[in-house]
């Protein structure tokens, strides 16, 4: 499986948007400082996710919520408001 996920900061109001193929290693990963342009607001928790049978189609999903305001918008409001 793969996954897109969104994971909220718990020191600022800020949300990442990401995919991986092993969502508690990527989840580890970002709360240790691995990546490096949101190492700054670690502690992060995980928000929501969703499941994917391929990693292309995972990857496309990704992109279209960090791409396309309206998708991340329609997506934000069901989830946080």
């Amino acid at each position: 499986m793969f996954y897109v996920y969104i994971l909220k900061s718990t020191k600022k109001k800020y949300y990442y948007i990401g995919s991986t193929g092993d969502l508690r290693k990527r989840l580890d990963e970002h709360n240790k400082g691995k990546t490096k342009s949101i190492k700054h607001l670690v502690p992060l928790e995980l928000s929501y996710y969703e499941a994917y049978r391929s990693k292309r189609i995972a990857r496309k999903r990704e992109l279209e919520l960090k791409r396309n305001s309206f998708k991340k918008k329609e997506l934000f409001e069901r989830l946080f408001k």
